[in-house]
C-alpha cells in the first residue's frame, strides 16, 4: 500500500502560518474587556454552524478580551475547515467572519496503470485527501511528491506527475493527477569487484537483483529497488562472515542510471580480508553453575571457520535457555580475539543473566471478534509463575497456528518499581475467517470440476469450525457437512461432527454407467498427548450401495451377487500425526508423519484398513535447493470369513501417486478392463526442487526434477519389488492464484505392455 505523510504532520505547520500572518499585520488597536451580549458566524456554505461554536473560548454572558480572540482564531485555524478566520467587534457583538476551505468534489486519476487504483484512493484519503474532504494545497503537493516516489521505488525513473485543480461550484473544487509512467529502468548490468575467494558468478547468484532474463517479467527482478539491493549485500555479507571471513567488508555500492532513465549499473565492490579458524570457544559470566548444559548449546566447534550465523545461532540459544530459567533479560556477548598472523580467532562467550523474574499478567489486546479465551487457551506461560521464554515461544506459534490472526506479537514489558516482575502484552490482529468460495478445476484425470464451500473457521468469535463443501468432480463427488470443537474438554480435546454423502466411480474402459454412494457420519476426537503429537480416535456409520446397470466391472458385480447391493458398517479410527515441516505449501525443512488405521467392528462389512505415511524434506545449498521423500503404504484386509471390500481398495497412479502412469490405473485390472484398485499400495517419492532461473529465492514457483515408484497389489498377493513400477522426469510447482498447481512430463523406468501410458499430467490443488 502506498504510504503518505499524516496529515496530523502538516496541519499544525499550516496553522502556525496562518495564525503568524494573521498576527504580522501592525497591531490593532486593543479591545477593551466587555460582556458578549450575542456572537454571530458569518460567511459559512457547509460548515455547521455548531462546529464553530464548539470551537470558541467564549459565549453570550463571558467577558471578552484580545486574549479570549487570539484563541478563538487559533482554535478556528486548527479545525482545518477554514481558509481565513476574523473577528469583529460590532458593539457588544462579536462577530465570526470564516472564508471556508474548498472541498474535493472528486479525486481522479489519468494514465494510471503501474497502482491499483482502489489502494491509491484509500491511501490518499488516510492522507487526508478525498471525495468530501477540505482541500489542503499542501497536502495535495506532498501526495504528489509521495506518488513520484512510489514511481521510483518501482525503477520508474521517468515518470511524470502533475496535478490539476479545477474549481467547481459551490465553492468545491476537483483534484486530476495526471501520470506520464513510461517503461520502467532495467538492471542491464551487475559488477562485482574485489572478490578472488568466491567467483564473480557465484556471488551474483546469490543476489536477487538480476539483469533482465526470460522469466523477469513475472518476478520483476530486473527492476532497481535500494531496499532490494541492500538485501542483497546483506546476503553476500552473510555469505562471507559464514565462511570464515571476519573481516569481509562492502566498501562501495555505486548505481548509475543512463542519461535515457532507462538501463540501470551495478557496481559493488568488497574486500574480502582473510579466512580465520577458530581455536577456542571459551565461557565466562555467570552461567548459574549450569556451564555443561550452555556448552552443549555451542554451534560451533574449535578447528572450524569462524561462522557468523553459528554465533548468532548459539547466542539466541543461549538467551532462550536463560529465559527458561526466567531471566528474561539475560545479554549474551561474543567477544573474538583475532590473531592476523595466524589467520586464527578464539571466541569468547560472556553471559550476565541479570535478574530472574515471573511473569504478573498477560494481557490480550487486539482480538475484536474473537474471545480472549479462545486465545488464553493456546498459553503455555501461565499467570504468576516463573518467565520461561521457551514456553512464551511455543504460546505465540500456538496461537498463530489458529489462523485467526494476521499478526501475533507479544511483548514483555517490566513493572514499574518492581524489577523481578513482567507483564506479557499478547498483540493480535484479526482476520476474516469465514470463506464462501466457488471454484472450477480442470486436471488432466478428472476434467471439469465444480467445487463450493461455505465455511467459518471462528464461528462468533468461539475458535470452532463450522463448514459445507460440494464437490463435483468425475470420479469423486461429495456433500459434506462437518464442526470441529478444538477444545470439546478444558484439557484441549477435540471433537469432530461429520454428515457426509459420497458418489464414486471407478476409472473403466467401459464407461463410467455405474457408481458407488456412500452416506454416513462419523465423529471424531482428537487427544493432544504433547505440544506436537496428537492421537485421533472416532467412530462412523457408513452405508454403501453398489449401482447395477451397464457397464459394472465383474467385481463389483460380483461383489454385488455374493453379498448385496447394500452394505453397512460401523468403523471404528484411530490416528497419530506429527507435523514439523516448515510450511504446508511450499516446505524446506522438517518431518510429517501419519498413522491411520480403520476397524468395521459391526454391520455387514468387516474389514481393517491402515494408511502409514512419511516425509522429510532437507535444505542444502543455502536453502537453494530443497529434496524431498516421501513414502506411504496401505493395507487392508477382510475380515469376519469375508475378503476385503472392492469399494475400499487403494488406488495408484498419477500426481500424487506414481507419476508418468494414467491416474488410479495401477493396481488390479478387471475381466472387463476397469482399474479397480486393491488392498494393498505402496508408494516412494522423491523430489529435487531447483528455483526457476530469474526468480531468485521465490518459493512459489519452483522447477523439481521427480522419481517415482510404487503400485496396488489384490489382498493376499505378495508385494514384491518386482512389480513395483517407476517413473522419473521434470515438473513444475507454482502456487497460483487459483490454488497450488503441479505439472509433470516423465517417462516410465519400469512398466508392463498392459499399462496406461500418460506422460503430461497436471492438477491444481495436488499435494506430493
Amino acid at each position: 500500500m502506498l504510504a503518505f505523510p499524516s496529515p496530523c504532520l502538516i496541519r499544525p505547520a499550516a496553522v502556525a502560518v496562518a495564525v503568524i500572518a494573521a498576527f504580522a499585520a501592525p497591531p490593532a488597536r486593543a479591545v477593551e474587556p466587555f460582556v458578549l451580549a450575542d456572537i454571530r458566524v458569518e460567511g459559512l456554505q457547509r460548515t455547521d454552524p455548531g462546529t464553530v461554536f464548539a470551537a470558541l473560548p467564549f459565549r453570550v454572558g463571558d467577558t471578552y478580551t484580545d486574549d479570549k480572540g487570539a484563541a478563538a482564531l487559533r482554535a478556528l485555524f486548527a479545525t482545518g475547515l477554514f481558509k481565513d478566520v476574523r473577528i469583529e467587534i460590532d458593539g457588544k457583538v462579536a462577530v465570526v467572519v470564516v472564508e471556508e476551505r474548498p472541498v474535493i468534489q472528486t479525486v481522479t486519476f489519468v494514465g494510471l496503470q503501474e497502482f491499483d487504483k482502489d489502494v491509491l484512493v484509500k491511501s490518499l484519503k488516510d492522507a487526508g485527501i478525498g471525495e468530501g474532504l477540505p482541500f489542503d494545497k499542501a497536502l495535495v503537493d506532498r501526495a504528489e511528491q509521495e506518488i513520484k516516489r512510489q514511481y521510483l521505488a518501482r525503477s520508474l525513473y521517468g515518470a511524470e506527475v502533475v496535478t490539476t485543480i479545477t474549481p467547481a461550484e459551490r465553492n468545491r473544487v476537483n483534484v486530476t493527477f495526471t501520470m506520464t509512467e513510461g517503461d520502467a529502468a532495467r538492471i542491464s548490468e551487475i559488477r562485482i569487484n574485489g572478490s578472488k575467494a568466491y567467483s564473480e558468478s557465484t556471488l551474483k547468484g546469490l543476489m536477487d537483483l538480476t539483469v533482465g532474463g526470460w522469466l523477469t517479467w513475472y518476478t520483476k527482478n530486473d527492476r532497481y529497488s535500494r531496499a532490494k539491493l541492500n538485501a542483497d549485500l546483506e546476503t553476500i555479507r552473510s555469505y562471507y562472515l559464514n565462511r570464515g571471513y571476519l573481516e569481509f567488508e562492502i566498501e562501495s555500492a555505486q548505481v548509475t542510471i543512463s542519461p535515457d532513465k532507462q538501463d540501470i549499473a551495478i557496481s559493488i565492490t568488497v574486500r574480502e580480508g582473510q579466512p580465520y579458524v577458530v581455536t577456542a570457544v571459551r565461557l565466562q559470566g555467570e552461567w548459574l553453575g549450569k556451564d555443561d548444559e550452555f556448552k552443549e548449546l555451542v554451534a560451533i566447534r574449535p578447528g572450524q571457520p569462524y561462522r557468523a550465523s553459528a554465533v548468532a545461532e548459539t547466542t539466541k540459544a543461549m538467551s532462550d535457555r536463560f529465559g527458561v530459567y526466567g531471566y528474561a533479560f539475560a545479554r549474551i556477548e561474543a567477544r573474538p580475539e583475532v590473531d592476523r598472523a595466524t589467520g586464527q580467532v578464539a571466541l569468547t562467550l560472556l553471559a550476565d543473566p541479570q535478574r530472574r523474574v515471573y511473569v504478573r499478567r498477560i494481557d490480550v489486546a487486539g482480538n475484536t471478534r474473537t474471545r480472549d479465551e479462545v486465545v488464553r487457551r493456546e498459553f503455555r506461560q501461565l499467570e504468576s509463575s516463573w518467565y520461561d521464554g521457551q514456553r512464551i515461544k511455543l504460546s505465540r506459534e500456538r496461537v498463530d497456528r489458529l489462523g485467526y490472526f494476521k499478526e501475533v506479537n507479544i511483548d514483555t514489558n517490566e513493572v514499574p518499581n518492581s524489577p523481578d516482575q513482567v507483564d506479557l502484552a499478547v498483540n493480535v490482529t484479526e482476520r476474516p475467517t469465514g470463506n464462501l468460495m466457488f471454484g472450477v478445476t480442470f486436471s488432466s484425470a478428472e476434467r471439469l470440476a465444480l467445487n463450493a464451500s461455505v465455511r467459518q473457521d471462528n464461528v462468533f468469535g468461539s475458535g470452532n469450525y463450522l463448514g459445507f463443501e460440494v464437490n463435483t468432480s468425475k470420479s469423486q463427488r461429495s456433500l459434506v457437512f462437518s464442526t470441529v470443537d478444538p477444545y470439546y474438554t478444558v484439557d484441549g480435546i477435540s471433537r469432530s461432527l461429520d454428515l457426509y454423502y459420497k458418489t464414486s466411480k471407478p476409472f473403466n474402459s467401459l464407461g463410467d454407467q455405474y457408481q458407488i454412494s456412500s452416506p454416513g457420519a462419523a465423529v471424531r476426537f482428537g487427544v493432544p498427548f504433547n505440544d506436537f503429537d496428537t492421537v485421533f480416535f472416532g467412530i462412523g456409520a457408513e452405508q454403501t450401495r453398489i449401482g447395477a446397470t451397464s457397464g459394472i466391472p465383474n467385481s463389483y458385480f460380483e461383489y454385488r451377487y455374493r453379498y448385496g447391493p447394500s452394505s453397512s458398517s460401523l468403523p471404528l479410527t484411530v490416528g497419530w500425526a506429527r507435523d514439523e515441516r516448515d510450511s504446508v505449501l511450499t516446505p524446506t525443512a522438517g518431518r510429517y508423519q501419519r498413522v491411520n488405521l480403520e476397524w468395521s467392528v459391526a454391520g455387514d462389512v468387516r474389514y481393517a484398513r491402515a494408511n502409514l505415511q512419511y516425509q522429510e524434506f532437507f535444505p542444502f545449498l543455502n536453502n537453494r535447493l530443497t529434496l524431498g521423500v516421501n513414502a506411504e503404504l496401505g493395507w487392508g484386509k477382510g475380515l469376519g470369513g469375508r475378503p476385503y471390500p472392492v469399494f475400499k481398495n487403494f488406488y495408484g497412479g498419477g500426481l500424487g501417486s506414481v507419476r508418468v502412469f494414467e491416474q488410479s490405473s495401477l493396481g488390479v485390472i478387471d475381466p472387463t478392463g476397469a482399474y479397480i484398485g486393491g488392498a494393498r499400495k505402496l508408494n516412494l517419492n522423491a523430489e529435487l526442487y531447483f528455483p526457476v532461473p530469474g526468480t531468485g529465492n521465490d518459493k512459489s514457483l519452483r522447477i523439481f526434477a521427480f522419481a517415482d515408484a510404487g503400485n496396488v497389489w489384490r489382498e493376499g498377493e505378495r508385494m514384491d519389488a518386482a512389480s513395483l513400477r517407476a517413473s522419473a522426469g521434470l515438473g513444475l510447482s507454482w502456487i497460483s492464484p487459483v490454488g497450488p498447481l503441479k505439472l509433470s512430463f516423465g517417462t516410465p523406468l519400469r512398466s508392463k505392455p498392459t499399462d496406461r501410458i500418460q506422460r503430461f499430467q497436471f492438477q491444481i490443488g495436488t499435494s506430493f
